[in-house]
């Protein structure tokens, strides 16, 4: 039997999929691309967007057509808020929300014996239990590994569509996170990014009140990883409490902070909790730490009733946080929330002018924050290669190109690289490396030079 997945949106989302994919793998089913006929095809659906909800329809029709037989399961964001438009799409089988994911192999089990549309989606009201899904032993791409460790959210933000599709505030208990945490770096695994639908509000619900404690566990294990946060909001962190995360050695110094706007009047209108002045003194205390500490964000653009003056505060926060990374999101109205309702909603003219204006401004902050760190060493977990370049990211958040050659010429060097070190992933799994696959999965101390591609070129600094 072959199986099939197809995942939409957040890194949850992904995290989730790989839960359910391996139990397909585990009971000898041969996991197929999603381009490829399948004996089932499970689709896990986001609804963050209209674009979204399209898409998602858009496979399933794609995934009934490549074998009309096939069992198909869809679940996730998209099935939670409209499962009876999910269940009349030709060919739907099974529909769960996000609260039903660890049962996908039983119902598919279920259809395949010809119990067909079984609709499994909680109320909203119910979803106030964490589902823990199971351990998983590996992800796609071998070195990084996201782990969720947090469901749910109770901000409801004007514009989100979210705390209604994933419910209220549940956390995961930490010994089930160390056991996966220990179970990946055991494999190999050498970055591990903690995610969650507001991964800030992670341990709330167990009275310890963040996710302080849960960092102090992992970066008490023995092995050589480091940590990565997908993101903090500031709407539950302030400066004082990011900061005080920087004594945890194995965290990485970037930090995705979501911003959704510069401007006071549209934060408080989006009911985010924060003032644009609010934002920036988290950014300034983690620089005064580290001048070179990344920080990422989301800015949405064209929110109902946002004027050019609320654009340009936009802008300014962009400037002058000097963000390694800006993801530019035009406001989409999402059926349900008290955004889409508001009055002077934006014409989509204007929405498009100012998403440009602000990738250009965004991309020229993220070549001067290059510029900034050229001659610093930085940390980076080698990845890939690319057209005879490895490639990784440091700590900071930086895309870095090395020359496939570096590794040899470092190991030469006494004290160099130990590239057995180096391997230490690829023979986790106890595969036989070759001269490529050695020098791929482990960390390199690497000084930053000019601004090359998506990123910055470096070279291996000798050991």
């Amino acid at each position: 039997m072959k199986a099939a997945f197809y995942t939409l949106g957040c890194k949850v989302n992904q995290y989730e999929t790989e839960t359910i994919r391996e139990k397909f793998r585990q009971r000898g089913y041969e996991i197929v691309s999603e381009d490829d006929p399948a004996d089932v095809y499970v689709v896990n659906t986001c609804t963050v967007t209209n674009m979204a909800d399209r898409k998602s329809r858009q496979f399933i029709r794609k995934a009934h057509k490549l074998n009309p037989d096939a069992v198909i399961a869809v679940t996730g964001c998209y099935a939670q808020m409209d499962k009876e438009a999910v269940a009349s799409i030709e060919g739907v089988d099974i529909v769960t929300g996000t609260d039903e994911k660890s049962r996908i192999f039983e119902l598919v089990q279920e259809a395949l014996e010809g119990n067909h549309n079984l609709i499994n989606v909680k109320q909203y009201d119910q979803l106030n239990k964490y589902e823990e899904l199971g351990l998983i032993s590996e992800m796609e791409g071998r070195t990084r590994a996201f782990i969720k460790i947090q469901e749910g959210c109770d901000r409801f933000c004007s514009y989100c569509i979210i705390p209604f599709a994933r419910g209220k505030v549940r956390s995961r208990a930490r010994d089930e996170i160390v056991s996966e945490v220990s179970s990946l770096v055991r494999r190999g695994y050498k970055e591990i990014v903690l995610t969650g639908i507001n991964t800030a509000l992670y341990g709330t619900d167990f009275g310890y009140g963040g996710i302080a404690p849960l960092i102090e566990s992992l970066d008490e294990m023995p092995s050589d990883f480091r940590i990565r946060l997908s993101s903090l909001e500031p709407t539950v962190v302030d400066a004082d409490y990011a900061v005080g995360l920087l004594k945890y050695d194995r965290l990485c110094h970037h930090l995705h902070l979501s911003a959704q706007s510069g401007s006071d009047h549209v934060l408080a209108a989006m009911n985010r909790h924060y003032t644009h002045d609010d934002y920036l003194s988290i950014v300034r205390r983690l620089r005064e730490q580290d001048p070179y500490y990344g920080i990422s964000a989301d800015i949405i653009v064209g929110f109902p009733g946002e004027t050019e003056e609320d654009f340009e505060d936009s802008v300014r926060l962009v400037r002058e946080a000097e963000l390694v990374k800006t993801h530019v999101f035009k406001y989409s109205v999402r059926r349900g929330t008290r955004a889409a309702g508001m009055a002077d909603q934006i014409d989509e003219k204007i929405k498009n002018r100012r998403s440009k204006i602000l990738i250009a401004e965004a991309e020229e902050v993220q070549r001067k924050f290059l510029e900034k760190c050229r001659g610093t060493v930085r940390r980076v977990l080698l990845e890939r290669e690319e057209d005879g370049m490895l490639t990784g990211y440091t700590d900071n958040y930086i895309k870095v190109y090395v020359p496939a050659g570096e590794i040899e010429r470092a190991a030469t060097k006494a004290g160099g690289f130990d590239i057995d070190r180096m391997s230490s992933h690829a023979l986790a799994d106890g595969s036989e490396a070759d001269g490529t696959r050695a020098e791929i999965g482990g960390f390199a101390d690497v000084r930053l030079g000019e601004l090359y591609e998506d990123g910055m070129s470096g070279e291996i600094t000798d050991l």
